[in-house]
């Protein structure tokens, strides 16, 4: 373990499937070297800067190399960092890494107080940055072509319209499509668009609109075995909660607009790029639930964004389950919704 791992790590960025490869590979080579014994996870109310302080200091019985994974500092405060941790992360004992996992998105950066300690430290700063949604059918292309396909203007784009706009999830599916092909092929293998429609998974971004309405319908067991697969994917609770929170808040206004008397067909138009079954279907199922009960889904989906990112900040407004892990609250969530 000491020979493959240094220090101090700093892992951030918005391409959040590539970080959560990245944590997953770290532990799993701890838990590998260790047993598990030589491995800590600091998320929720106990990861900040105070806390992680805390646990660098504190002794341990686990024999070997020690790793510590903090996430959620994307969430920290220059302050708090200043005041408690500067000066530890000079200090970091021996025989122990400290890996520090930051999810950015546009309202949460990791502080740069903390990026430019951890180069003073001497430690490692990773950016995992994701690719702007309109350079993707270019950089599909470009991936492409290293794993011997060519994709045309129009095969690329459907294949980000499939699968997403997650680079790692469109590596995988161009991998798939070149595996696909017959031994041996020489030079580039076209794939036009029919063939990417055909070999390639929908985007998780339609899976997790499908965990939606079956919260939608009120089906427990379709919507618990929706998060379930989607979370084996390396899907993100803040990913999932924006895609179903969208979703729910669709049909609350089209419970309202059926409330206020407007047709089903005039709304079905207005849900485009809905494909027109879909949008029947949808209504439909609006339909048939209760309003109330969709705003009440709404409250339960906020609360869960607010308890998977460490809570109120307030401490008098904390909940109980601010300190479960994130796929504990999320099947609670579900639970909440469903039943």
């Amino acid at each position: 373990m000491t020979a493959t791992l240094g220090p101090l790590y700093l892992i951030r960025g918005d391409d959040h499937g590539a970080i959560a490869a990245r944590r997953a590979r770290l532990r799993a080579l701890a838990e590998a070297e260790s047993g598990g014994s030589g491995l800590e996870l600091l998320d929720g109310p106990g990861a900040t800067p105070e806390g992680t302080a805390r646990t660098l200091a504190s002794m341990t019985l686990a024999l070997g190399h020690r790793v510590v994974i903090v996430d959620g500092v994307e969430r920290w405060r220059a302050k708090e960092i200043e005041d408690h941790l500067l000066g530890e992360l000079g200090r970091i004992p021996p025989e122990t890494t400290l890996a520090l996992f930051a999810r950015e998105e546009s309202r949460a950066k990791t502080p740069e107080v903390l990026v430019k300690a951890v180069e003073r430290a001497g430690g490692h700063v990773s950016v995992e940055s994701a690719v702007k949604p309109w350079e993707l059918p270019g950089w599909t292309r470009e991936q492409a072509g290293r794993l011997g396909l060519s994709l045309d203007g129009p095969a690329s784009k459907a294949l980000v319209g499939q699968v997403g706009e997650r680079p790692q999830r469109l590596l995988r599916e161009l991998e798939k499509l070149a595996l696909s092909g017959e031994p041996g092929e020489e030079g580039p293998r076209e794939v036009g668009q029919e063939e990417v429609l055909a070999l390639t998974s929908r985007s998780s971004e339609q899976r997790a609109y499908e965990l939606a309405d079956a919260l939608l319908e009120g089906d427990r067991r379709v919507a618990l075995s929706r998060l379930t697969t989607l979370r084996a994917q390396g899907e993100s609770p803040s990913g999932l909660v924006y895609a179903m929170t969208r979703r729910l808040r669709d049909a609350v206004a089209v419970a309202e607009r059926l409330a206020g008397g407007e047709s089903a067909a005039h709304i079905k138009g207005s849900l485009r790029p809905m494909p027109p079954r879909a949008a029947e279907r949808f209504i439909a199922a609006v339909a048939r639930t209760d309003p109330a009960r969709l705003k009440g889904a709404l409250s339960v989906l906020a609360d869960l964004e607010l308890a998977t990112r460490g809570g109120s900040p307030l401490p008098t407004a904390r909940r109980p389950e601010n300190g479960l892990e994130e796929d504990s609250l999320a099947l609670r969530a579900v639970e909440a919704i469903a039943s």
